[in-house]
Formats: structure tokens, sequence, C-alpha cells
């Protein structure tokens, strides 16, 4: 399948086009929240050639803005500072921004990304139908929906098509089996063989280019780590891989020390899934919180903010408040918080560079700098 592309460099890898975005490294940094991938790690993969992406939910939480009883504004408030520094920190770098669909908030963050400059929005948690219509003033931003399945992006692309007129400059197909953080599957099927990289990727690369005729990337995602891991996701047909969890353990994330800690202690067995209260699983580091939750919901958790569009906490009392969880393993929180990540989070065993990473996966090695690489691109 790489012989049948022509954006494909000298180097072997290849040129990841999100719309009028081209990254110098087919590279998305995977949206985690709450405020572990923020403006220090979107900034700092953005300006070394990946595409940085801050995960927009519960910004407000533990920003200046917050008073106590205006979470959304402060949602609002937080994104843009956030957009701000990302900029600052990476002025010709790619800034995205992960949206979740999930969110009461959801269409009030999407126009807030566009409006202060995200130059991509990538949404998933839910099948984002409307994202178009919330971006139709801002023409120049990338619109990423993340999918597991072929009949996930099957639905998005008709809708898309039909109502707007306007197909996704990409897709990212996450494999539940492997990812973090909240997951796209029913517990029961997250690990099925029908919903992994090697299944749905060359499935969606087929369907897009035979059958609808467009030229639509595919991003795999999902236990992405190594050179290795990438090539195989070329070898599918991906144009680029999403990579979250290894990014965790950077000087430059923005997750406390303690956060990156649980992550260089974690064994395999520590890694488990959690029910979420949004009504899918998650994927997390084992600590006292997620012990605890088997017998209900833990002391202190109620529904105050409405965040979610369905929250079993508000509707059935059943399960968390996600973004009280989230927001304490922020601050530092490590076994009253919920501390995500994905199935390679026990790879972790050092503090390292982003650039680090991003050199360990597309260096010199394949005898291409970014400079090369960025000379390439301009020439497309």
């Amino acid at each position: 399948m790489l012989e049948e592309k022509s954006n494909f460099t000298s180097a072997g890898w290849p040129l990841l086009k999100i719309g009028k975005h081209t990254p110098v490294y087919p590279l998305v940094q995977g949206g985690m929240g709450v405020r572990i991938s923020a403006s220090g790690l979107a900034g700092a993969v953005a300006k070394a050639g990946g595409v940085g992406t801050i995960a927009s939910v519960g910004l407000g939480f533990s920003s200046e803005h917050y008073t106590g009883k205006n979470y959304f504004e402060a949602n609002k408030l937080a994104l843009a500072d956030e957009i701000a520094a990302a900029r600052m920190a990476a002025p010709d770098g790619i800034i995205a921004v992960n949206c979740m669909v999930a969110l009461t908030d959801y269409e009030s963050m999407v126009r807030t990304a566009a409006e202060k400059g995200a130059q991509v929005i990538i949404s998933g948690a839910g099948l984002p139908m409307q994202l178009p219509e919330y971006t139709k003033d801002f023409p120049d931003v990338a619109l990423v929906p993340i999918v597991s399945s072929v009949k996930a992006a099957r639905l998005i692309i008709k809708k898309w098509d039909k109502l707007y007129s306007r197909l996704p400059d990409a897709i990212v197909v996450e494999a539940p089996g492997m990812a973090g953080g909240h997951l796209g599957a029913r517990t029961e099927d997250v690990f099925s063989s029908e919903m992994t990289l090697e299944k749905v990727v060359p499935e969606l690369v087929e369907f897009l280019a035979a059958e609808l005729k467009v030229d639509i990337p595919v991003i795999a995602a999902g236990g992405i780590w190594s050179r290795e891991d990438a090539m195989r996701a070329f070898e599918m047909g991906a144009g680029g891989v999403q990579m979250g969890t290894r990014f965790v353990c950077t000087f430059e994330c923005d997750a406390p020390e303690a956060f990156k800690q649980m992550y260089l202690e974690a064994t395999s067995d520590d890694i488990i899934l959690v029910q979420s209260p949004v009504g899918l699983p998650g994927r997390a580091i084992r600590n006292a919180f997620s012990e605890k939750l088997a017998a209900g919901p833990p002391e202190g958790h109620h529904c105050t903010i409405n965040c979610l569009r369905h929250c079993s906490l508000r509707t059935d009392k059943t399960g968390f408040c996600i973004a009280k969880a989230l927001t304490a393993a922020h601050k530092g929180d490590i076994e009253g918080g919920l501390i995500f990540c994905g199935s390679n989070a026990a790879r972790c065993k050092e503090i390292v560079h982003v650039r680090d990473v991003i050199e360990d996966l597309f260096g010199q090695s394949k005898k291409t700098s970014a400079m090369e690489r960025r000379a390439a691109i301009s020439a497309v």
C-alpha cells in the first residue's frame, strides 16, 4: 500500500495533510484532560513539528477565571488562554483542540476554539454530527472526528456531506483495546478483534479511496509508542499516528510531577478499566480512588455543574463526578483522583523532553532533518 501513495517523502514517512495544515511530522499528540495536555505540552509538540493538542475539557476548574459559580464561562476564558500560550510557544506550529461531544458545553468550546485560533478541532466521545455547523464561519479550521469503526465514519461522512457539503479533513481511528482515557466502545467490546487498528484502518482507507474516491487521511491511535508502531500504521495505509501516553512523561507535559510518577511506577497489572459516568469505559492507573469505585459514589461526589450531557451520577446516583476526579489528579491528588492512561503507561521509565520523543520516532536514522522535511512540505 505504501508504494501506491504519492505523498510520501524519501524518508519513508507520509506527509500528513489535515485540511490546509501540514505538520513537519505525521504525528498528532493526543488530547488528555483535565489539563494534562494544555498549552505546555501542546506548544512543545507543535514547536517540535507535530500537531500539539489542547484538551478543552474542564480547563476552567483550575483557572484564575473560576469563581465557583461560572464553570462554563471560565472554560471558555481558560481555553482562550491556553490557545494563546501554545501559539506563543510555537508561532509556526499547528495547534489543535480536542472537544468531547459528551460535554454540555461542547458547542461553546468548539466555537471558542475556532474563534481563538485553533487550526484543527479533533472531536470524539460521541459522534460530532454538528461540528461543521459550529465552525462554518472558520473554513480554514480542519475538522477531525474520532471513530472506532468504519460504520461510525460512514455515519459522520454521510451527514456532513448531506447537511453541510463538507467532509472530514482527517479521521482518527482509535483502537479501544490500547487507547487511553475514554474509549469509544462498550466495555464488552473494548478488546474486540473488530475494533483493532489492523482491522479498521485498512478497511477505512479502502472505503475512502475506493468507494468514496476521496483523499482523507486516516490517523491511527491507540497503543502507538515506537517508530515500529508508527511504521506498522503507515503500512496499513494510515497517513499519520496519534500518541498521548508517551508524552505524559515529558518535562513539558502539564501534568504535576506526582501524576507523572504514577506512570513511572505503574506495572502492566496496574492498568485497568473503569466505568465513566459519561457512559463509556475508560483506561486508568489503579489507585485508592479506583479501588473505592466498586462500592458506589465516593464521598463528596455529587453533580454540581452539569458538565456532561449524560452523567450516571446525576441521573442514577451511580459512579462519580469525573470533573472532580480528573481535576484532583491534575492538582496532584494521585490517590483521590482519576489517573487516565493508555495501555503503554507501564513502558514509561523516565522523564524526557518532547523533542527526544519525536527524535526517537522520526529522527536522524531516517537521514532527514526537520529542516529538510519543512522544505519538502513547502514543495507540496
